[in-house]
């Protein structure tokens, strides 16, 4: 007897695209890794901006999600955005896992100073983890949609792709910020200076990074589409 369904599961799978297997793989990853780049802030020369690091990882995010909303339709990013969260989940489910796990004897002998800065990095207050998810959800599909949104009927030349992608990531990130700032911090101290900050850092960085990249995201798909998986 032929095994039907599994002999389709097997051609979908080897007939997918490579460019589109490629950058969900990568969007995994970097869903897990912007929690952790963003301990550290850095300051945007040659001005006085500083923006957590995070952001960096982020606009891959919002990167790889126009491109797929350009490339293989907005309702396949817009999935990937919602199934984002699962990597997001078994990472912290893992990290609350090894942070409830005692260190062992050698590590606390010799390695201390390294299981204190492991801890700082990675014991994050249960608000900031309840912020990063809500606007991670939020500022994302919002950028697929203004990105979806822009395209019209047709197909968007270069400058056309440019400028939809540095728009949606522009306002999707200046949204990411209140989101995130307001959630985590409100309440501690005047998060107006921190917010206004984070705000122009990163519609800057959308407006100066984000066309390119898109634009590069999109050439390396087709090129990608082309090699056989």
């Amino acid at each position: 007897m032929t095994d039907h369904p599994a002999n389709e599961t097997r051609l979908a799978a080897a007939s997918m695209p490579l460019g589109l297997f490629v950058f969900l793989v990568l969007y995994g990853g970097l869903t897990v890794i912007a929690g952790v780049l963003a301990f550290k802030q850095v300051q945007l020369w040659p001005t006085e901006l500083a923006v957590e690091s995070g952001i960096f990882a982020f606009l891959g995010l919002v990167v790889i999600s126009s491109t797929i909303a350009q490339l293989y339709g907005e309702k396949l990013a817009r999935r990937l955005v919602w199934w984002g969260f699962l990597p997001l989940a078994v990472s912290a489910a893992l990290i609350f896992l090894v942070m409830s796990l005692p260190a062992s004897p050698e590590m606390l002998e010799y390695r201390s100073a390294d299981l204190d800065a492991f801890n700082t990095v990675l014991a994050q207050t249960p608000r900031i983890m309840a912020a990063g998810p809500a606007a991670y959800i939020v500022s994302l599909l919002l950028n697929v949609w203004i990105f979806s949104r822009l395209r019209g009927t047709g197909e968007a030349n270069t400058l056309g792709l440019m400028a939809r992608g540095a728009i949606a990531s522009a306002l999707s990130q200046a949204i990411d910020s209140v989101i995130f700032v307001t959630l985590a911090f409100y309440g501690q101290f005047d998060i107006t200076p921190l917010l206004i900050g984070q705000v122009l850092a990163k519609v800057a960085l959308s407006i100066v990074l984000v066309p390119f990249l898109i634009t590069g995201g999109v050439a390396l798909a087709k090129y990608l589409d082309k090699k056989t998986l």
